[in-house]
């Protein structure tokens, strides 16, 4: 019997969806999940044999992911899901062919912390590979400005906001591609989320 399309894809962000229906990510890529959560970019990834890796803070969020690999694929080793930070990976240089990082970047301390996490994604994908990145900014909302290069959003959390100059000056610091011009979603009086995609040189 054929699947639904919420049984194919979960509860895929939509950007991700975007970028697998163009072809960027797609079967026999070696995919890692960075900031995975409970997994929900990985269902159809896993369902279509990419290889999977997958890393987060939350035990509970990896544990989970191992779960849904064992389900999906079984096949993968329970090792390529970590629990740990993304300012240390414990993955290769250049392995990945595309690295996912979903709504995490935002939560970095300082701008130190931002770049520590930054450079860790594209240390460990491969020339020619694509980082996904969907993060906070402040394209085309202000909010309240705290220290640290941090600002209070919608809800009063306090988020680390890129801007439409620093994602271009960093693509060109880390001598990438932009995939696409960068994309910003707004929620009305709460938020800016950015997505950012590039592509590392060959």
């Amino acid at each position: 019997m054929a699947l639904s399309l919420q049984e194919q894809f979960g509860q895929i962000d939509i950007y991700v969806f975007d970028q697998i229906l163009r072809g960027n990510i797609g079967t026999g890529m070696r995919v890692l999940d960075a900031g995975c959560g409970y997994g929900r970019n990985l269902v159809h990834l896993l369902r279509e044999g990419c290889e999977i890796f997958a890393l987060d803070l939350d035990a509970d969020g990896v544990n989970h992911v191992r779960q849904l690999a064992a389900e999906l694929q079984p096949g993968l080793p329970a090792g390529n899901f970590q629990v740990g930070g993304i300012e240390h990976m414990p993955f290769p240089d250049a392995f990945a062919d595309v690295v996912i990082c979903s709504s995490v970047l935002h939560f970095a301390r300082d701008e130190e912390h931002f770049r520590e996490m930054l450079w860790e994604l594209w240390r460990v994908l491969r020339p020619g590979g694509m980082l996904f990145c969907r993060l906070g900014s402040r394209i085309g909302m202000e909010f309240e400005r705290l220290p640290g290069g941090r600002f209070r959003v919608g809800d009063g959390s306090e988020w680390f906001l890129v801007d439409e100059e620093m994602l271009l000056e960093l693509a060109e610091e880390l001598n990438g591609v932009l995939v696409d011009p960068l994309k910003t979603t707004i929620v009305q009086d709460y938020r800016c989320m950015t997505t950012w995609v590039m592509r590392k040189r060959r």
